[in-house]
């Protein structure tokens, strides 16, 4: 039976910080879900190294009443952003080095990796972070292992995701491991968000923005999600657009970001999460329903995709 004490969390707020990432945090973990099938959810509170008001940016002001001391007393701490070219004080690392020698579990969101990295923690760690800092963070800190193409790192009890909205896919992916992939996927619903976002970051790297959207690929796009399971060629899904394979590639390329066979991987990828979660099918019957071929393939995109097995996701965050 779960405990029905809540577990603590704590957000850390600082002068000139951008209110987005705080934000996403106090709306997954603050707000109050009686509607949900949990027996005890979340209690949030935010710190600061000097309470009081923070200003931040956009001319608001975050009033703070805790300082650091409540590290010593949360199961989790979140470093939602932190200004990278600003040092990281002695005492916020003293203390999320305690946390995490009690066993805190420790998490960043987007540049919030700088404060991790200054503590050591993730030396010799994958960790993310946004790519326009991705660099910077592993010529500053050589020792961490820098991931800049997904959208978190989950290394147990150290947590790391890359740019602002990927804390989304962070906060719900705490959620999953703590409650498990129905209440997770019932909070995704209350934001409007998916439950889980195939791909990673690369996908935005000074991405192209299409100059215009083109109805029939659309309308193929369509036409897939209707079936994932259905073999098909670049050949096919060219001549259903009226275009050559090498136009309808480039254009699939322009809309989507990816080619016809990468998107149509990283639907099919996450079509199968779903049946991991809740199904007890086979993986093998799992990477058939959802179109692959073999079962070899699966694992290995799956891997590829999500640094993990199909056999460890479910059994780490079926319901």
């Amino acid at each position: 039976m779960r405990s029905l004490t809540p577990h603590r969390i704590a957000a850390l707020a600082y002068p000139g910080m951008a209110p987005f990432e705080l934000g996403v945090v106090v709306e997954v973990f603050g707000l109050p879900r009686p509607d949900l099938d949990v027996p005890s959810w979340y209690l949030l509170e935010v710190c600061a190294v000097t309470p009081g008001p923070q200003p931040a940016v956009g001319g608001i002001s975050i009033e703070v009443q805790h300082g650091l001391e409540i590290l010593a007393e949360v199961d989790t701490v979140i470093v939602p952003g932190w200004p990278v070219e600003d040092a990281v004080p002695d005492e916020l690392q003293r203390q999320i080095r305690a946390a995490h020698a009690r066993g805190a579990r420790i998490v960043s969101i987007c540049s919030g990796a700088f404060v991790l990295a200054a503590t050591s923690l993730l030396d010799g760690r994958r960790a993310a972070t946004h790519w326009r800092y991705a660099d910077r963070l592993a010529e500053r800190y050589p020792l961490v292992k820098v991931d800049r193409d997904v959208l978190y790192v989950d290394e147990g009890e150290l947590l790391t995701s890359a740019g602002s909205a990927a804390g989304i896919d962070l906060c719900l992916h705490l959620v999953r491991a703590d409650h498990g992939a129905a209440i997770a996927n019932q909070v995704a619903r209350r934001l409007v968000t998916p439950p889980h976002r195939d791909g990673g970051q690369a996908q935005y790297i000074e991405a192209p923005v299409a100059a215009d959207d083109d109805s029939r690929i659309h309308d193929v796009i369509a036409w897939l999600a209707r079936d994932l399971a259905r073999t098909v060629s670049v050949g096919d899904l060219a001549a259903r657009a009226h275009l050559s394979e090498r136009q309808f590639t480039r254009r699939f390329r322009d809309v989507t970001g990816e080619s016809p066979n990468e998107w149509l991987i990283g639907q099919r990828i996450a079509a199968s999460l779903a049946l991991l979660e809740t199904g007890d099918d086979p993986v093998e019957r799992v990477a058939t329903a959802v179109g692959f071929q073999t079962v070899v393939t699966f694992r290995h995109h799956f891997r590829t995709r999500l640094q993990t097995s199909p056999t460890a996701y479910r059994k780490a965050f079926r319901g």
